[in-house]
Parts: C-alpha cells; sequence; structure tokens
C-alpha cells in the first residue's frame, strides 16, 4: 500500500512540475530580436518605442553594418527580424532560403556631407578627387552606404583607384561617417541624406543629382526561423502603417520613392 501512496506522489507531482512549467512557458514574455542596419537606428529606436508601449511586446535591437549583420544570421540563425540599408541584402537572405515574408519600409539618397561652410569648395562627386582632400566612406564589405558609394563612383565612371588617394576613413557603419565630420577629421563623406540632416549642425549636404545617383530601398524581412513568426509580423506591419510612417518622416527618411 505504502508503494502504491509514494507512486500516486510521484505522479502528481510530476503533473504538477509539468503543468506549471507549461504555465511558466505560456506567461512568459515573448521578445523578438530585431537585426538592425545602424543607420536606420534613429527612427528605429522610436519605432520599437512606442510598438512596446501600445503592444506589450519586447522588441531587442541589434545594430551593427548591413553585411556584418546578414553575415552573423547565417551563422548563427537567431533573431526574428532583419531590416539592413538596403533591400540587396534581404534580397541575400530570400536567396538562402532565411526570409519568410519582406516589405518594404523607406528610401534613403546618398548624398555628399562636407564640413560646415564647405571651406573645400565641394560641389559635385569629381570634387571628391581634389588633391589633399580628406575622404570617407563606407566600407563595401561591411555596410549598406560603403556599397552604395561604390556604385555611385562606377555610375559616373569615377575610377576606385582615384579615389582611394584621398580615402583616408573607411567606416563600418554609416553613422561613423557623420561621427568623423563632427569631430572635424574628415573633409567629406558620402552618407544617407537622413543621416546628413541628423548631422546639419555640423556640416552642410550636398546633394547627389537624381541622375547620377543610386537610391537605396530599405526593406524588413521575416526570419523563417523566428520563434515569434506572428508578433513580428505585427512589428512588420506597425512600421510600414501610417502611424510608423509618421516616425519615419520625423526623422528625415522618406517613406515615398524620390522622384
Amino acid at each position: 500500500m505504502r508503494r502504491v501512496i509514494s507512486a500516486i506522489i510521484i505522479i502528481a507531482v510530476v503533473f504538477f512540475i509539468g503543468c506549471d512549467s507549461k504555465e511558466d512557458e505560456q506567461f512568459t514574455p515573448k521578445e523578438l530580436l530585431l537585426h538592425c542596419g545602424a543607420g536606420i537606428r534613429p527612427p528605429a529606436d522610436e519605432l520599437v518605442e512606442v510598438f512596446e508601449r501600445e503592444y506589450g511586446i519586447k522588441v531587442a535591437l541589434d545594430y551593427a553594418g548591413s553585411e556584418v549583420l546578414l553575415s552573423k544570421i547565417k551563422l548563427v540563425h537567431q533573431g526574428d527580424l532583419y531590416m539592413p540599408g538596403d533591400k540587396h541584402y534581404v534580397d541575400q537572405a530570400t536567396q538562402a532560403d532565411m526570409i519568410l515574408s519582406r516589405k518594404s519600409v523607406c528610401y534613403w539618397v546618398p548624398t555628399i556631407l562636407v564640413q560646415k561652410g564647405n571651406q573645400k569648395e565641394i560641389r559635385s562627386l569629381d570634387d571628391l578627387l581634389k588633391p589633399g582632400l580628406k575622404l570617407g566612406l563606407g566600407d563595401s564589405e561591411a555596410c549598406a552606404i560603403g556599397r552604395m558609394s561604390k556604385r555611385i563612383l562606377q555610375k559616373n565612371d569615377i575610377v576606385w583607384e582615384d579615389i582611394q588617394k584621398n580615402l583616408v576613413f573607411q567606416s563600418l557603419t554609416v553613422n561613423e561617417l557623420g561621427m568623423q565630420i563632427q569631430a572635424k577629421a574628415l573633409d567629406a563623406v558620402i552618407v544617407w541624406d537622413a543621416m546628413a540632416r541628423y548631422y546639419s549642425d555640423h556640416g552642410d549636404e550636398i546633394p547627389i543629382p537624381i541622375e547620377n545617383n543610386v537610391i537605396s530601398n530599405v526593406d524588413i524581412g521575416v526570419l523563417k526561423f523566428s520563434k515569434h513568426q506572428e508578433l513580428a509580423e505585427k512589428f512588420v506591419d506597425f512600421i510600414t502603417s501610417e502611424a510608423g510612417k509618421k516616425i519615419l518622416q520625423k526623422h528625415n527618411y522618406s517613406t515615398k520613392p524620390p522622384e
């Protein structure tokens, strides 16, 4: 009889522990992980803050250069969302069978940012070849602005070897380029238009004519190995909604293709 009673007690304990663990799992707050291009940080911080407040869903942010993030995602297969600085990287993730769904978020226009007052008299891309100019560009192997800058130079028949004569700094993120202008360490950089306006107190923007430029389309993708795909889709719907677009526009990010 004692053995029977002991067996019943053990079974009951196991049952209740199992129930408790299921309940703990059920009520454990779910958290999304967004791998986000560093250049999108200003609006992304606010988008996440508003989303968390309205939906009660936490979102952890992993900021880095777009190529760096893609390499990390391919290696670890972790996270829920990927929003790099150009859709090219989402295309790459799609080809690697890592994207469940995707949507367009905003558009970036590359522009030249120079020191306040533009004492070097930089008016065009060709002026980046002026002797003695201290130029900074993104690393094409690390971030979207680096890859896009190379495409723009090629489009305008500017030889990379000639640009290298003035290239004294290559960054892993677009943010670092704006910081170099703020620190007065460089004469000119190529950054996104939204980033140039973020540093408007420290530098002047020299627009690149649309016919000479290459526009970047920013997409966000839900990762196939996300453990919370429905919540990830909810976040995508939010940032592409009118409320999300207003936040992007507030930070000078274009939600319509430039004309």
